[in-house]
Parts: C-alpha cells; structure tokens; sequence
C-alpha cells in the first residue's frame, strides 16, 4: 500500500464517515480531518434549518477539502477526510487536491441511516435531509478509485474490509 494513503470516506449523512474514518486514520497511522469542521457558517445554517445545500453553498467548501488534500499530498503526509463526496463533480474537485485519492464509499439502506440519524446527537445534519442526500448521491462509478463499504458490518470489521481492498489497490 501507498506509505501515504489519500483517502476520503464518503457517503450520504448518516453513514458513518466520521467515525469509520477516524477508525481508519488510526489504523493507517495518519491524518484525520472531520469535512463538517469546515462548512462555512451560512452552510451549517441553512442545514440547521432543513434546507439543503446547492451546488454553489458547497464550492467553497469542498475547495477547502481539496486544499486539505494537497497539502497533505505535498508533504507527502497521509490522508482520511471525512465528506460526503456525493456527486462525481465534487469527487473530481477533491481529487484536483490529490489525484491517486480513493473513496470509501459507506452505503447502506434509507431505513438503517434513518435510524442511525435519530440515534445521533449533537449534530447539525437533520433526519429531514436524508432524502435529498439519496436524491443527489451518485456512487463512484467503475472509473473512480473507489472503495464500497457496507454499513451493516460491525465497524471494525469494515475497516478490516476496506484495509484490504486499499492494499489491493496498490
């Protein structure tokens, strides 16, 4: 595997990128940066608010994830950002940062990330903007270096899981 790994775990709110990405930032020895940290003020409002985001709220947003990116990539450090990532022109930006990023793509049922939502606190994400995030996810396609992660396993099981398919990447 790469000695620097850059990798962004994706997927719609709800699925566990933060947590899965910490969890393997850990295991990689690298880098972690939480993606939510970043959203301007006027973006986690209009969220707060159940309005979601157009493309235009997240450009300077994910510029500022790609400029995290190349950063890292630039001192040769490793990677894992936690974003949703959730259409191939946001995929594509990130990886103007960096371009041998992979993409952990967590998926899983609307049910499970509804339930996971509830469950959550201390978050400014409504259950209110699931649908529109399923509505705008488009999963990487074959082309993308990308990575599936079932939500459904046991958390470390899916970073044992996606730990091997980076190693077969390489």
């Amino acid at each position: 595997m790469n000695k620097a790994p850059m990798i962004v775990v994706m997927g719609v709110c709800g699925c566990g990128k933060s947590e899965i990405g910490r969890r393997l930032a850990a295991a990689l020895d690298t880098g972690f940066v939480e993606g939510d940290d970043f959203h301007p003020p006027h973006n986690v409002a209009r969220m707060e608010a159940g309005t979601p985001l157009t493309d235009t709220d997240r450009q300077l947003w994910l510029e500022t994830l790609r400029d995290k990116l190349a950063a890292a990539a630039a001192d040769g450090r490793g990677l894992v950002l936690s974003c949703s990532a959730l259409k191939r022109r946001y995929r594509d930006l990130l990886r103007e940062g960096a371009a041998a990023t992979v993409f952990v793509h967590l998926h899983g049922s609307r049910a499970l990330i509804g339930q996971r939502m509830q469950a959550r606190q201390g978050h400014f994400m409504p259950l209110g903007l699931i649908d529109s995030q399923f509505a705008d996810l488009q999963p990487p396609a074959a082309d993308e270096r990308a990575i599936a992660g079932d939500i459904t396993l046991p958390p470390d099981e899916l970073v044992r899981h996606i730990l091997q398919q980076l190693a077969a990447l390489s």
